[in-house]
């Protein structure tokens, strides 16, 4: 098992370490203390300092309460000074107590195993007329509520893990040939959606959203591409995910999306290795477009995050959307979304619309408000030329 999973899948390869520049005896410090936000960062000279506790009472001098602030790292600086001597230095780094810092990342143990195990692993992919759907969305990885992003990761992986499983199942009674992921949007928090007000509440950066999720889309990949003759991905632009906002305003490409992009870069990854995966398409949004539309064993399956209509009105955003000729919403036998967080399932005739729950465990704004939880997890449906009558919800805790 990794002893720390979230710092694996947000690993990233780095350059060689650069020795400090050695600091000028002439112009040397004897401290430097800096604040900024929940951090504080003490700098001083040797002589001056022999412990934490020495440190800690250097905050006392800025105004600042020592009990309410814990050291979180330390460095010691060494150079030669011109006289021959040498200079030390030590920079302590404290955390305000309560506060997440940098210093303090996720962590998260036992889970990542999982990437080099072998169950499912088929020496020829199983074929079949009928397809297996797994649809979700609305991770949000990112944000510190309800469980954060350990929860949500494990919740995540452990879904899909099951979801395996139920394909398995499913294939002792159909003849499965086609497998299909749906990536229905808000992938990551981002920091656009609500005008950054949501940055305090965000302590993964922008790119360690991205990359995680990314990875966690690696893995659906590795996972499920033994599992049929025929798998595909499809992504789609949720709002967190936009790209840039400014003043609270979209001002790029509606396909602008690191919702996509993520699955795109995963896309190119699988080209590097033809003989595993050579046989799973992936597909996003065309230029300026927020939709997937798509057959799978026979339905016409078309994707969107579910921001485009009002709560209740999917089916009227449809039929809008239907009436043009020149959409391929036209022919949709089943519609797929995102976006409000809880499991519904809804037919009009013979179309179908299945809307996943989240995969974070709750929006504290939310529970602040109506006072519910969430009852996250990722749905999972049997499809043959545009019947979908079999649909699970798939929950992991």
């Amino acid at each position: 098992m990794s002893d720390d999973l979230l710092k694996e899948l947000l690993d990233k390869p780095v350059g060689p370490a650069t020795p400090a520049r050695k600091t000028n005896p002439e112009r040397d410090f004897t401290r430097q203390v800096e604040i900024s936000g929940d951090e504080v960062e003490v700098i001083v000279n040797a002589d001056q300092v022999t412990e934490e506790g020495d440190a800690a009472r250097l905050l006392t001098e800025q105004g600042l309460d020592p009990a309410q602030w814990k050291a979180t790292a330390f460095r010691v600086s060494e150079w030669t000074r011109a006289n021959g001597e040498l200079g030390v230095s030590t920079k302590y780094v404290f955390a305000r107590v309560g506060a997440t810092s940098e210093t303090e990342r996720p962590d998260l143990d036992h889970l990542f195993d999982r990437v080099s195990r072998e169950r499912g692993r088929r020496a020829v992919r199983p074929e079949g007329d009928h397809g297996f759907l797994v649809l979700l969305g609305d991770m949000q990885f990112g944000k510190i509520d309800g469980d954060g992003v350990e929860g949500t990761l494990r919740r995540t992986l452990g879904c899909l893990d099951q979801a395996a499983d139920r394909l398995l199942w499913h294939s002792e009674q159909f003849g499965i040939g086609h497998v299909h992921l749906g990536w229905l949007g808000d992938h990551i928090e981002g920091f656009v959606s609500q005008g950054g007000a949501n940055v305090w509440r965000t302590p993964l950066t922008l790119n360690e959203q991205i990359r995680l999720t990314r990875r966690v889309m690696l893995y659906a990949l590795e996972l499920f591409a033994p599992l049929a003759e025929r798998v595909s991905m499809a992504a789609v632009p949720g709002n967190h995910g936009e790209s840039v906002r400014f003043s609270g305003k979209g001002v790029t490409r509606y396909d602008d999306s690191h919702d996509t992009e993520s699955l795109i870069a995963v896309a190119d990854a699988a080209k590097l290795n033809p003989d595993a995966f050579g046989h799973v398409e992936f597909y996003v949004p065309e230029t300026d477009e927020l939709t997937v539309v798509l057959d799978v064993a026979g339905t016409v399956v078309a994707h969107a995050h579910g921001h485009q209509w009002r709560v209740g009105k999917h089916f009227e955003w449809w039929k809008g959307q239907a009436f043009n000729k020149q959409s391929a919403m036209h022919q949709a036998d089943l519609l797929v979304a995102g976006h409000l967080h809880h499991e519904f399932i809804d037919t009009d005739g013979p179309r179908t619309f299945i809307q996943p729950p989240a995969m974070e465990s709750e929006s504290t704004w939310w529970r602040h408000a109506k006072g519910t939880v969430g009852a996250p997890g990722l749905i999972v449906a049997v499809t043959k030329d545009g019947e979908t009558n079999i649909k699970e919800v798939v929950r992991s805790e």
